[in-house]
C-alpha cells in the first residue's frame, strides 16, 4: 500500500510539473506591440525559416475579396523575424503569417477569429469609432445560442440572440433588429467578426442608440447551425453557397424566426419596431425579405449587398419585384439605408440600384465609405446604423 501511495504522490506531483509548464512556458516574444508613434511590430520566431510575411487587412486588398497585401519580415540573430508597420489609425485589424509559404497564426497572440475557413490574429488600435469595439466598462447585455422550431423547413436550427442591459432584471418590452450575416457566414458571424455586442453595448451606453434587442440567424437554411455546432458535426466550413441559400427560401421561411422571437422573447410587435440589415448575401436577403412582407419592418439596412445578383431557382419572391418595391415605398420605411465602399466590387450595382430608386423618387440614406468588401467597413455601417433605429 506505501509503494502504490507513493506512486500516485509521484503522478501528482509530475501532473503538477506540467501543469506549471503549460502557465509558464507561453512565448516570452511580444506581438503584436504597440508603439508609442502609432506603428504596431509582428514578431515570430522560425530560425530555420528562408522567407516570413505578415499579412493582414492593415495592407490593401489585393487578388480577390478575401485576400490582402503583405509585407516581408526581416530576420533577426536571435531567429525572430519582425516587421514594423507604419502608423495604423484607430481600428480593428486581422493578420496572419506566411511562413515558406505556410499561412500560420501569430503563435505569441491568442485572440483569433474565423473568417468563414480562414483564422485571422485581430487586435485594436484604440481611440475614436475602434472603442466601439472594446469591452469598455459598461452595462453588458447577454447573448443566448437558441433553438427554434422551424415548421417551414422542418427542422431545429441555432440561432444567436442578444438582449440589452438589464433585460432580466425588468419586465420592459424591446424593439428587434434582425441582423442577417454574408455568404460563407453563419449566426457566429456578426458576434465575432462584427463586435456587434461591444457595439451595441457601447452605444446604448452612451445614449447614442435606444435598448433593442438583436436577433443573428444563420441565412444558409441547409444547416441547423453553425459549423462544429450542429448535429453534423466538427463539419469543415467552406466559401462557396451551400444549398437554398439564394434561392427564396431563406425569404420563405423567414417568419418562422420572428414567431418565435415575439413568443420567447419581450418585444415590441409592429412594423414600427422592428428592423432588418445585413451584409453581402445578407443584404441581398434583407432586401428581398423587406419587399416581400412590405409591413413587416419600418427598418432597412442594406450593407455592401448584393444587389441585382442572379437568384438561383424561379423563386416567387424574386418575381414581380418592381411591384412589390412600389408597395413597399407605397408606405415608406422610415428608414431605407445604404451603405457602400468605393472600391467594393458590388460598388457599381449599388449605383444602379440607387439610380432606379431615384428615377422612382424612392427616399434612401446613402452612406460611402473608403476601401472595399471587408469587415472594416461592415462594423462602420453597423455602428452608423444602429443609432437611426426606432426614434420617434
Amino acid at each position: 500500500m506505501k509503494k502504490i501511495g507513493l506512486f500516485i504522490f509521484a503522478l501528482l506531483c509530475c501532473g503538477f510539473i506540467y501543469a506549471q509548464q503549460a502557465l509558464n512556458g507561453g512565448s516570452k516574444i511580444v506581438s503584436p506591440e504597440y508603439n508609442d508613434d502609432g506603428t504596431v511590430t509582428f514578431r515570430i520566431h522560425a530560425p530555420k525559416a528562408v522567407k516570413v510575411e505578415v499579412t493582414g487587412d492593415f495592407f490593401p486588398q489585393a487578388g480577390g475579396i478575401y485576400s490582402f497585401g503583405s509585407a516581408e519580415m526581416q530576420e533577426g540573430k536571435d531567429g525572430v523575424w519582425k516587421y514594423t508597420s507604419s502608423v495604423l489609425p484607430p481600428e480593428l485589424y486581422s493578420y496572419s503569417f506566411v511562413v515558406d509559404g505556410m499561412r500560420m497564426p501569430d503563435p505569441s497572440n491568442v485572440f483569433l477569429n474565423r473568417d468563414v475557413n480562414t483564422l485571422m490574429n485581430i487586435f485594436i488600435v484604440g481611440g475614436g469609432r475602434a472603442d466601439l469595439y472594446k469591452v469598455n466598462a459598461v452595462p453588458h447585455g447577454t447573448v443566448r445560442r437558441c433553438w427554434y422550431d422551424s415548421p417551414s423547413l422542418n427542422k431545429k436550427r441555432r440561432i444567436t440572440i442578444y438582449t440589452p442591459a438589464g433585460y432580466e432584471e425588468g419586465s420592459k418590452k424591446y424593439p428587434v433588429l434582425y441582423l442577417l450575416h454574408g455568404m460563407g457566414g453563419d449566426e457566429e458571424a456578426w458576434m465575432t467578426l462584427g463586435r456587434a455586442s461591444q457595439i451595441l453595448d457601447n452605444l446604448i451606453a452612451e445614449g447614442k442608440a435606444k435598448p433593442m434587442i438583436v436577433v443573428m440567424s444563420n441565412g444558409n437554411v441547409d444547416q441547423e447551425a453553425a459549423p462544429g455546432e450542429s448535429s453534423e458535426g466538427l463539419l469543415q466550413p467552406g466559401m462557396l453557397p451551400l444549398p437554398h441559400t439564394m434561392d427564396g427560401t431563406f425569404e420563405q421561411t423567414f417568419p418562422d424566426i420572428i414567431k418565435y422571437v415575439e413568443k420567447n422573447f419581450r418585444v415590441m410587435k409592429g412594423k414600427q419596431n422592428r428592423a432588418i440589415c445585413g451584409l453581402s448575401m445578407g443584404g441581398f436577403h434583407s432586401m428581398n425579405i423587406s419587399r416581400e412582407y412590405p409591413d413587416m419592418f419600418d427598418y432597412v439596412g442594406l450593407f455592401s449587398a448584393a444587389m441585382l445578383m442572379r437568384a438561383r431557382g424561379n423563386s416567387p419572391v424574386y418575381m414581380d419585384t418592381e411591384r412589390k418595391l412600389e408597395r413597399q415605398f407605397a408606405d415608406p420605411p422610415r428608414l431605407y439605408w445604404i451603405g457602400i465602399g468605393k472600391e467594393d466590387f458590388l460598388y457599381k450595382q449599388n449605383q444602379e440600384y440607387r439610380a432606379m430608386l431615384d428615377e422612382k423618387g424612392y427616399k434612401y440614406t446613402y452612406y460611402e465609405t473608403e476601401e472595399g468588401h471587408l469587415w472594416k467597413n461592415w462594423r462602420i455601417y453597423l455602428s452608423e446604423f444602429v443609432p437611426l433605429l426606432f426614434v420617434k
